[in-house]
């Protein structure tokens, strides 16, 4: 629940330091100087919204290695290593992929895949999931992530969240004009807008931003199904990545960055299933026995 309260709350944030900005800058006083002029709007919240989400894209892996502390492989130290580097060699070629940036980091359970493009990916397991889980098990791991990378679901979750945060943007500044507008119709002497459309703006952001939020994660949640099909495809049966969930409901999974939860190997339900960037365990064992 942490994990996905502090996913919700950066992408929040992100909008609400770029809405600041905005209204610093004085940029709000070009959209609304003769009325609300909804095309430039629409442009301006797609800008907005892209350029974010791509942002945080082309950091991402930067982002993972800082944030985990996650240590690339040159040259293998051990044998662990050398099997590590074989192994997601051999998966790559299957996916017709360039060779992956391998990376260890300290941590419990967990994998996971980022990067900007296919060409520019990492693959980052943890000591947590090398030591609990047999060979087999930690390769299907590594072919989910293989996987993800195939299917280019960075590149798609960073696509969504641009739509989505496009969307927030217009619909706040919408919304926050009608409302300004309304505490103001008395006022015939002002011109442009005031703090009422500010404040409104940022409030809407927050609560459109949560809302958001689901639609993402709905979208993540069907990415993972996808990469255990994967999985399952690069290993020649669903078996090794069935075996590799079972282990992993038995197992506490490790927190991955916010930033990078969306595209781990463990992730969950619960209270929160609709915020949760995966599956539970059992529907994914389900999904797999269904193939």
């Amino acid at each position: 629940m942490k994990r996905v309260i502090l996913l919700i709350a950066t992408n929040i944030a992100v909008m609400l330091v770029l809405s600041v900005v905005v209204q610093v800058l004085g940029i709000n006083r070009f959209l609304t100087a003769n009325g609300l002029n909804l095309g430039m709007l629409l442009v301006f919240s797609a800008v907005l919204g892209f350029g974010g989400a791509f942002i945080s894209l082309a950091m991402s892996k930067t982002i993972a290695k800082w944030s985990t502390g996650a240590q690339v492989i040159q040259t293998p130290h051990n044998e662990t290593e050398a099997w590590l580097m074989q192994t997601v060699h051999k998966l790559a070629t299957r996916a017709n992929l360039p060779m992956p940036e391998v990376a260890v980091y300290e941590g419990a359970p967990n994998a996971f895949a980022t990067g900007a493009s296919k060409s520019s990916s990492l693959v980052a397991v943890s000591t947590g999931l090398l030591t609990s889980m047999t060979h087999e098990e930690v390769e299907a791991v590594l072919a989910h992530e293989v996987a993800h990378i195939a299917n280019g679901d960075m590149v798609t979750l960073t696509l969504i969240q641009g739509v989505v945060n496009t969307f927030v943007f217009f619909l706040a500044r919408v919304v926050g004009y009608l409302v300004d507008s309304f505490l103001r119709r008395n006022d015939e002497e002002s011109s442009g807008t005031g703090i009422g459309y500010f404040v409104t703006v940022i409030v809407c952001e927050i609560l459109f931003g949560i809302l958001a939020s689901m639609i993402v994660m709905y979208f993540s949640r069907q990415r993972e199904f996808r990469a255990d099909a994967g999985a399952a495809t690069l290993m020649g049966s669903p078996v090794p990545m069935a075996h590799a969930l079972q282990r992993l409901g038995g197992l506490t999974p490790g927190a991955l960055p916010q930033n990078m939860a969306a595209s781990g190997i463990a992730g969950g339900g619960g209270l929160m299933a609709l915020f949760a960037s995966h599956p539970s365990i059992e529907e994914r064992l389900a999904r797999l026995a269904a193939r």
